[in-house]
């Protein structure tokens, strides 16, 4: 997915850099291809760095950068695709620029900008178009950046969330329907202001919570504070799937608290359930939560029967080919034979998207001596692919491990209402689906988190939260 962080400093000679740095850093669970960093100060400019991230975590590969990098604005960003920030010239003047986003009509987009005037595009490997430079040369249509943001934030398809930094300033923008969050926090002696993907990502580095951007909403942040110049819409669609998986234990969103949402996760999973197992555990790390909401209600003990190993193995360094990051997965994951052997376990995990390396898991669990493997996914059956976020690194549909079974049950030409009914907890469909998930992932059982469960899990108005994923509804 990506994520971002940006700096202002309220003194022209104090240097942001090192905010930038660490609070860049704490977004590496969002991303593992590609970082950077830009800062700005009137002696020097913009200078620039960006590295590749794939075989060394952030912190490693910038920390010669931040030693030499100096300036009072600077932003950072996490990438799981393409290198940014990127450094734009125009009539608009200099500025950089890092997005988090979907972009699903980049042909039309293109259609666009080369009518209007824009000669070329640098291409990445692989022939694709840089989202950020597409999204600049949107911006670059208009006589303003406030306008341009405007105009790009209109005509794309899926979702667009930016910072974009001029010699004056830093521009936030939250995606027009508000899919992913924009966090601001201020130094509480008024010295400095930052802008935040994940909003905990600022609470070390001196800075208190200010408020959240709302869907749509541009804000303009400088010396002198963070002026709005263009105001939220009333219309939301954030990412559920941020309080189930992606976000931080210690982030909240809408106000909401990660941790606690996976808390009440767990409690309504165990509500719903009639399995009496030895112990309840999470796959690690973002079901742990889940497995203590659980244990919690249940009554049942909580306990870590393998443990992720992480000292040379953190989320950055994870191989870009799945098969690679399938053996990694397994590799990181120690038992602790003396609470698995001879146990009857009950383990949650976030969700099951291609399900191989649950499968795995389960086996690894059997093979040391497990006697059962309850499996209970913290979200219903993923159905559809996203198509407003880069959360999943599939290519098609067809590797949902739900997909695959419904194809088979019902053959290729799969029509919405079909769908929907294997969406229907209640229905014969939905049932027969996960008796064919636990056969062949060789669960003992397998009962997922309903969707209405889930929404009550987050606690925020249902219109509000996007659900695609599991409902297809948008």
């Amino acid at each position: 997915m990506g994520g971002f962080f940006g700096a202002v400093c309220k003194d022209k000679n104090e240097n942001c850099i090192y905010d930038v740095f660490y609070g860049t850093d704490y977004h590496s669970h969002l991303g593992t291809r590609r970082a950077g960093m830009v800062v700005y100060n009137d002696d020097k400019g913009f200078d620039r760095a960006i590295h590749n991230i794939e075989n060394s975590p952030f912190r490693t590969k910038f920390a010669d950068d931040v030693n030499s990098m100096s300036g009072h604005l600077g932003i950072g960003c996490i990438s799981d695709y393409e290198p940014q920030p990127l450094m734009v010239r125009s009539h608009l003047g200099t500025y950089a620029i890092t997005t988090v986003g979907k972009i699903n009509n980049t042909e039309q987009l293109l259609d666009l900008v080369y009518k209007n005037g824009h000669t070329h595009f640098l291409e990445m490997s692989g022939g694709d178009i840089n989202a950020t430079e597409l999204v600049a040369a949107i911006i670059n249509q208009c006589d303003s950046i406030v306008d341009g943001i405007r105009f790009a934030q209109e005509r794309i398809e899926g979702s667009m969330t930016l910072l974009l930094m001029t010699n004056k300033g830093i521009y936030a923008a939250r995606d027009k329907l508000g899919r992913t969050p924009v966090a601001l926090g201020k130094k509480e002696d008024g010295s400095g202001r930052c802008i935040s993907f994940e909003s905990f990502a600022y609470l070390n580095l001196g800075y208190v919570h200010d408020r959240e951007l709302g869907p749509g909403e541009i804000v303009f942040v400088d010396a002198d504070g963070a002026e709005t110049v263009s105001r939220p819409g009333r219309k939301m669609k954030i990412c559920s799937f941020l309080w189930v998986y992606y976000g931080y234990p210690c982030s909240s969103y809408e106000g909401v608290s990660v941790e606690q949402m996976r808390y009440n996760c767990g409690e309504m999973l165990a509500k719903r359930d009639d399995v009496k197992p030895d112990l309840v555990a999470g796959v690690p790390d973002s079901g742990t939560a889940h497995a203590i909401g659980y244990s919690n209600y249940s009554k049942i003990p909580f306990s870590r029967p393998f443990i992720k190993y992480t000292p040379t193995w953190p989320r950055s360094f994870m191989p870009v080919n799945q098969s690679q990051r399938n053996r990694i997965a397994k590799m990181k994951l120690i038992p602790v034979v003396d609470l698995i052997k001879d146990k009857s376990l009950l383990m949650i995990d976030d969700s099951i998207v291609r399900g191989t390396q649950l499968r795995e898991t389960t086996e690894f669990l059997y093979n040391s001596g497990a006697k059962e493997v309850h499996i209970r996914p913290a979200c219903p059956p993923l159905l559809y692919g996203c198509k407003y976020l880069n959360f999943s690194r599939s290519t098609s549909e067809m590797e949902l491990i739900t997909r695959r079974i419904i194809a088979a049950r019902e053959g290729e030409n799969i029509t919405d209402e079909v769908l929907r009914s294997y969406a229907d907890p209640d229905s014969r469909n939905y049932k027969e689906m996960l008796e064919e998930i636990s056969r062949q992932l060789n669960f003992t059982s397998l009962r997922y988190h309903r969707l209405d469960d889930m929404i009550e899990s987050i606690g925020i108005a249902p219109d509000c939260l996007c659900t695609y994923c599991w409902s297809g509804r948008e």
